[in-house]
């Protein structure tokens, strides 16, 4: 008897929890997060969801009412992931004035097989800071206080500093997203724009799936890391509070150093235009430090034309008209010339030696070309500029009607055109001829070119290379009022070409 009252029992359990599956009604009680996903300081931490399920039944043998609830399912949101950065100068340092950044985050152009164009910018979740409670927007974070994309900066501390929250909720944080961060200088900046491509790998992580890494490759080839390297994989640890704990999803500070472009210049220039075999022409090498800090290890790799011999011992340098030591090795038709002594900014090395002609010069094309390789004295990045050429036309033998060109750069204090007592020559400007051949200055502002063949020839002044400088005004001829020459050097003549500059001033701005 216990044992069919057992089974009496076990039936009318089983056929009530049929009749409660067939009858029930369910009703979820859903808690949304009522603040910010992103927590920051000083705001209440982050809401659960939490979905739980009851339900109602009435025993229609009794009319005895049964109420129950399943269990609790709970999920937390994800956090809004910040990539906190700043805009440093090439060494680190912080830039003088910010005016004018901006910082952005874009998708690449879809449209673009390489990858590499900028798409539309990406769509971040707006933020609010401070977090208003119950308005479904997110808290921000400061200084980029409401996720704006793009970021202007300003200057105000922490100098040079900005941050995007990416939100995993619209999967901005998935393997395989790519982006490319920006930043763009101010109009007339000697930075030009940066663009380095992020892209988003496979996590290999065991916390919750909460670490991601990816790879960053610079796309204008300058380096993202202090090391000098283009291209770097990094992995980050997403927590709930990564905003406090400073933690970040793109270390955006190695994308963000700030190097001139050109930060070394090297300019080739000879005594003549035309030679002969038995000639020795003479061969200046200018490098020009561009950059915001010194230059060393300064390494000049000169290629000679067929049929030029080198003459080792009539290698010279200097800098602000003080020796310095240059050692030479030559191997074949290439000379590498070496420097241990630092270029200071915006200073010249001039590096000078001597060819003579053989017999095979004839044969060659008469062209050398020439390259620097310098590294930063504070961050050992490397710089390089070149090639830059020479042309010598080599004849037979020299005919009696070639002339000679010659000019001088000097500061037009009166605007005459003319140089006066007390109106100094400028050292180490650049003049480009016709034929792409370049001649700089001596000391004194000098500069002159022998054996040149008769005939109209052209000499451009090149102002970049005389920072601080413009054109004089010229008052009594109007067409000299520009930064080229055209002259007419008759056989066996002379012929001049002067360039009157005077110093740039910036007007006070009155408040």
């Amino acid at each position: 008897m216990r044992r069919q009252s057992s089974q009496c029992q076990n039936h009318a359990k089983s056929s009530w929890f049929r009749r409660i599956a067939a009858t029930f009604v369910v009703t979820s009680v859903l808690q949304f997060p009522m603040s910010a996903i992103a927590q920051v300081e000083n705001s209440k931490p982050l809401t659960n969801f939490i979905n739980q399920a009851t339900y109602t039944y009435t025993d229609p043998s009794n009319n005895q009412k049964y109420l129950g609830a399943s269990a609790k399912t709970q999920a937390t949101p994800s956090p809004l992931v910040d990539p906190l950065g700043r805009i440093l100068g090439c060494a680190g340092n912080v830039l003088p004035d910010y005016t004018g950044f901006s910082v952005a985050v874009y998708e690449p152009d879809p449209s673009d097989p390489t990858g590499t164009e900028l798409g539309k910018l990406l769509p971040l979740t707006r933020t609010e800071l401070p977090d208003i409670p119950n308005n479904k927007i997110p808290g921000g974070l400061r200084p980029n206080i409401e996720n704006s994309n793009p970021y202007f900066l300003t200057n105000t501390a922490p100098l040079g500093a900005y941050n995007f929250l990416l939100d995993p909720n619209l999967g901005q944080i998935d393997p395989g997203r790519t982006y490319i961060f920006v930043v763009n200088p101010p109009p007339n900046s000697i930075y030009k724009q940066r663009r380095i491509k992020i892209q988003i790998l496979q996590s290999t992580g065991t916390e919750n799936n909460n670490v991601v890494r990816y790879v960053a490759t610079s796309l204008d080839g300058q380096p993202i890391t202090l090391t000098g390297q283009t291209q770097t994989e990094s992995t980050v640890v997403l927590v709930s509070n990564a905003e406090l704990q400073g933690l970040d999803l793109l270390a955006f500070e190695f994308t963000t150093n700030m190097c001139q472009p050109e930060q070394v210049q090297i300019v080739k220039t000879g005594d003549r235009a035309t030679a002969e075999p038995g000639d020795t022409v003479i061969y200046r090498l200018s490098v020009k430090n561009l950059a915001d800090a010194g230059l060393d290890n300064v390494v000049v790799t000169d290629k000679l034309p067929l049929g030029f011999n080198f003459l080792r011992k009539s290698v010279r340098g200097e800098i602000d008209g003080k020796p310095v030591t240059i050692t030479a090795e030559h191997n074949g038709s290439s000379v590498v010339f070496r420097s241990d002594t630092a270029i200071p900014q915006e200073k010249v090395l001039n590096i000078a030696y001597a060819a003579q002609l053989t017999a095979d010069a004839a044969r060659g094309s008469g062209r050398n070309l020439a390259s620097v390789t310098v590294l930063r004295a504070d961050n050992r990045f490397q710089a390089k500029d070149g090639p830059a050429s020479h042309q010598l036309r080599i004849r037979p033998g020299i005919v009696t009607d070639c002339g000679t060109l010659l000019g001088r750069v000097f500061v037009d204090k009166n605007f005459d055109g003319e140089q006066q007592p007390g109106e100094p020559g400028i050292p180490n400007a650049v003049i480009f001829m016709e034929d792409g051949n370049r001649v700089t200055t001596d000391i004194n502002g000098l500069f002159s070119v022998a054996n040149v063949l008769p005939g109209n020839h052209t000499g451009v002044l090149d102002l970049s290379s005389l920072p601080g400088y413009t054109l004089a005004p010229n008052r009594k001829f109007k067409e000299r009022n520009s930064q080229s020459r055209l002259v007419r050097l008759e056989p066996g003549g002379l012929a001049r070409m002067n360039f009157a500059v005077t110093p740039t001033f910036q007007e006070e701005v009155k408040k």
